[in-house]
C-alpha cells in the first residue's frame, strides 16, 4: 500500500480537475430559481448548482435586473460582472408569471421540482396565485424559499415596511446592525465630518450571508422532504442572517446598555489586532495578551508602552487605539512589509506575537496558490469568452462540486427545458413569445 503525507493525500483526493469523474450529491434535485433583484437568491442557488442540482433560472422576459448590477456599467456582452459569476452553472429560461399563461406554465413545472427560491416582496406570490398554500397542493414535497430583507411576517411587515419592495443588500445592512459598525468613529476629528458616518460594507455581504442561509435551510429541508416525503416553507431575510454573525454587538448592549461604536481598522475586543502602515503597504499585527503585547513592544523596542497599557482593559479603550498605533507606527514606517515580516519571524523571545503582508488586489490576484486550489478560475465560456471568476469553495473527496459553465444570455436554454420539461417545440415557444409570456 502506498503511503502518502497529509498534505498530499488531501490534494489528491480532492483536486477538483477530478471533479468531473464523481458524482454529486444534488444531482437529482431540480431548483426553480425565481430570484428577482437579489444575489441572495442567486448566490443560494448558485451554491445548489455547484453540488449538482439542476437550476432553472426563471427571469422575465426582459431579464433580471440584477444583470445590470455592476461597476460603471462594465458588461460582457449583455450582462454585468456579478452576474456573470452567480449564473453559474444554471439553465437560463424565462417566463413572465404575471400572466395567466406563466402562472399556469410555472404550475406545470412545478411537480418537476423539488425546490423554489424567490426574492420577492412578501406576499406577492399571493397575490398571484402562487402562494405557499397553492403551491404545496401541487407538490407536497417541494421546499419553497422565500427571501427578503424583512422576512415575510412579523409587526413590521404587519405595519407595511417591505411590503411592496425588493430584498435590497443595503436595507439588510442596516436592519443587521453592521452599517452601524463600519466606518470612522464620530471622534476621529482629523477625518472630515462627512466620513465618521455609519457605512455599508462595500460587498453585498447582506446578501451573500442570506443567501449561503437560504442554502443551508433547504439543504436540511430537502433530507427532511427525503425521509417524509414532507415539503416546507422557508422564510429568510439577509437581515437576520447578518445579525447572527454579529458577534458580540448585541450582547453587549443587552447586558451593559452599552453601544459598540465604529472603531475603524480595530477590534473592540483586542488590541493590538489590527492593520498598521509600512513602508510600502499595510501590515497586520497581533499582540494582545499581556506577555504578546510585552513581546511586540520589545521588536519595536518601546518597553514604555507596556507601562502606559499594561493591561487588556487598557488596550482595548478604543479612546487609546490611535495613540497606540501611532506609536507603533513610528516603528513600522520604516520598514517594507517584508522587512517587518522578517524582524517578526526572527523574534525569539517569551510571549507570541504575529505580522503578516495585507497583500494589494494585484498581488492577491497572483498568487499561484489560489489558481493552484481552483479559488480563482480562468474559463473560456461559450457564451461570454474568458472571464475570471471566483472557483469552487469545498474541496470534497467524495463528492465535490463543478463549475461547469459561468453564465447564459437571458432565455438562452428556453427551447431545452421547455421542451424538456412540458414538452414545447419552436412553434409554441414562438407563439408564447409573440405573447410576451417568455
Amino acid at each position: 500500500m502506498e503511503v502518502y503525507e497529509w498534505t498530499d493525500w488531501a490534494r489528491l483526493n480532492t483536486e477538483l480537475g477530478k471533479a468531473k469523474d464523481k458524482p454529486q450529491a444534488l444531482s437529482d434535485v431540480t431548483v426553480l430559481d425565481l430570484s428577482y433583484g437579489s444575489f441572495a437568491g442567486l448566490f443560494a442557488s448558485s451554491m445548489m448548482a455547484e453540488m449538482g442540482a439542476r437550476v432553472i433560472r426563471i427571469e422575465p422576459p426582459e431579464g433580471d435586473i440584477a444583470r445590470n448590477m455592476t461597476p460603471q456599467a462594465v458588461k460582457v456582452k449583455d450582462t454585468g460582472l456579478a452576474y456573470i459569476v452567480e449564473g453559474r452553472n444554471k439553465y437560463h429560461i424565462t417566463l413572465d408569471i404575471s400572466t395567466d399563461q406563466g402562472k399556469e406554465i410555472l404550475l406545470r413545472m412545478l411537480p418537476k421540482a423539488q425546490v423554489l427560491v424567490e426574492t420577492f416582496p412578501p406576499r406577492y406570490m399571493e397575490k398571484l396565485g402562487l402562494g405557499w398554500e397553492t403551491l404545496k397542493e401541487k407538490n407536497p414535497s417541494l421546499v419553497y424559499c422565500a427571501i427578503n430583507s424583512w422576512g415575510q411576517g412579523g409587526p413590521a411587515v404587519e405595519e407595511g415596511m417591505g411590503q411592496d419592495t425588493l430584498d435590497y443588500d443595503v436595507v439588510a445592512q442596516a436592519l443587521g446592525g453592521f452599517a452601524w459598525t463600519v466606518g470612522l468613529p464620530e471622534d476621529y476629528t482629523e477625518f472630515p465630518e462627512h466620513t465618521r458616518v455609519p457605512t455599508r460594507m462595500g460587498n453585498w455581504m447582506g446578501w451573500y450571508v442570506g443567501g449561503a442561509m437560504a442554502s443551508f435551510s433547504i439543504m436540511t429541508a430537502l433530507l427532511f422532504a427525503e425521509a417524509t416525503g414532507e415539503g416546507q416553507f422557508i422564510d429568510i431575510s439577509p437581515a437576520e442572517a447578518l445579525a447572527t454573525v454579529n458577534n458580540y454587538a448585541l450582547h453587549v448592549y443587552y447586558l451593559t446598555g452599552m453601544v459598540i461604536g465604529r472603531v475603524a481598522n480595530f477590534e473592540p475586543a483586542a488590541y493590538a489586532y489590527n492593520y498598521v502602515q509600512a513602508k510600502d503597504g499595510m501590515v497586520f499585527i497581533a499582540g494582545y495578551a499581556d506577555p504578546n503585547w510585552k513581546a511586540l513592544c520589545s521588536i519595536i523596542n518601546r518597553p514604555d508602552l507596556v507601562e502606559k497599557y499594561p493591561t487588556v482593559k487598557d488596550r482595548t479603550n478604543p479612546k487609546n487605539f490611535v495613540p497606540m498605533t501611532v506609536e507603533i507606527e513610528k516603528f513600522t514606517k520604516k520598514y517594507t512589509r517584508e522587512e517587518i515580516l522578517k524582524i517578526w519571524l526572527d523574534y525569539k523571545g517569551p510571549g507570541v506575537t504575529v505580522a503578516g503582508e495585507v497583500l494589494k488586489p494585484m498581488e492577491t490576484m497572483g498568487l499561484d496558490h489560489w489558481y493552484q486550489r481552483k479559488a480563482l478560475v480562468k474559463i473560456k465560456d461559450k457564451d461570454y469568452g474568458e472571464v475570471l471568476v471566483q472557483g469552487l469553495i469545498s474541496k470534497m473527496s467524495g463528492t465535490p462540486p463543478i463549475l461547469k459553465w459561468v453564465c447564459r444570455p437571458v432565455g438562452a436554454d428556453n427551447s431545452l427545458i421547455y421542451g424538456e420539461l412540458l414538452g414545447y417545440d419552436e412553434e409554441e415557444l414562438g407563439r408564447l413569445r409573440d405573447q410576451g409570456v417568455v
